[in-house]
């Protein structure tokens, strides 16, 4: 039987990793890294098509207007309802090389309650890969996790994985309705045995919807990292992470490397240390990387209106 989650500890371990600090040249890489970790995201229901454009511009060319920071990476992806899929796809091909660098994520399942059938939710997944997706950001019947009903939810991630064809599946858990961290490490645990059997390939585990209070935290990401750590240690086979939601700042982006370099950061080269196996669910967190970046670079900060709005 699984030892039980000690939250004393998870919390505390989970505050020491504010504790460290970081300057120079290291502090930059730091951002430099977290903005390649980025899913840049829209999920309101007045996203319209050209505000999703206007996010892939900002995806493919973050720094665009600032010449001092021309060289900063592209985001990982952008995240949108499966709606908006084919006019990312549309807007990211015309940057060319830099555009085809960004994966275009959808929502499926239908988030952000999965509180539908789920043939409604596997159909919805169909529906984003038809229209380019690269990735699919699923959500689990909470209700029946909670319930115990967990064959269910090992049915529809299972479901899932084989909807989403060649596209690459994250799982979200959303530990802000999980109640504890006991929970949220069997639910990790559940999502990633799952992943496993089925053969899912380059496939995350993810806090949170961003609908939801609360949303990613350190003490919850710690524990699904363990989760995933045990589960590498057990079968050699690697799980992605992905916190998401609540992350607005550099100095806590920068925190949450630091969490990952010191629970995943000795295995597999440092892969985990890529985009490919670890991201950020953000839409304001870019322009505050950015303007740490000017400010190491020039030495003074600048102001808000000098960014375009993610």
């Amino acid at each position: 039987m699984r030892t039980p989650v000690d939250a004393v500890m998870a919390e505390q371990r989970a505050a020491s990793f504010t504790k460290r600090s970081i300057k120079g040249p290291a502090k930059l890489a730091g951002l430099r890294l977290a903005l390649s970790m980025v899913d840049l995201t829209t999920l309101e229901g007045k996203d319209t098509p050209e505000k999703v454009r206007s996010l892939c511009r900002k995806a493919a060319s973050p720094a665009d207007g600032l010449p001092a920071l021309a060289d900063v990476p592209t985001v990982a992806a952008v995240c949108v309802y499966p709606t908006m899929v084919k006019a990312c796809r549309e807007e990211l091909d015309r940057f060319g090389e830099r555009g085809r660098g960004v994966k275009v994520a959808a929502v499926a399942t239908g988030f952000p309650s999965g509180q539908y059938p789920l043939k409604v939710r596997l159909d919805d997944t169909r529906r984003a890969v038809e229209a380019g997706a690269d990735e699919i950001d699923m959500v689990i019947s909470r209700g029946a996790f909670l319930s115990g009903r967990h064959k269910a939810v090992r049915e529809e991630i299972a479901a899932t994985v084989e909807a989403c064809g060649s596209a690459h599946l994250k799982v979200i858990l959303e530990t802000g309705e999980l109640e504890t961290l006991d929970n949220v490490r069997r639910a990790s645990d559940l999502a990633i045995e799952v992943l496993h059997q089925t053969g899912a390939k380059g496939a995350f585990i993810k806090t949170s919807t961003g609908k939801v209070e609360p949303a990613a935290t350190m003490p919850v990401t710690l524990v699904m990292l363990e989760a995933i750590r045990d589960h590498y240690l057990a079968t050699g086979e690697m799980i992605g992470m992905k916190p998401a939601g609540g992350i607005r700042t550099a100095k806590q982006a920068l925190h949450y490397l630091v969490m990952l370099n010191e629970t995943l950061g000795d295995l597999e080269d440092g892969a985990w240390m890529t985009p490919e196996w670890f991201r950020f669910g953000a839409s304001a967190l870019v322009n505050d990387l950015l303007r740490q970046m000017l400010w190491l670079a020039r030495g003074r900060y600048a102001a808000r209106y000098d960014f375009a709005e993610a």
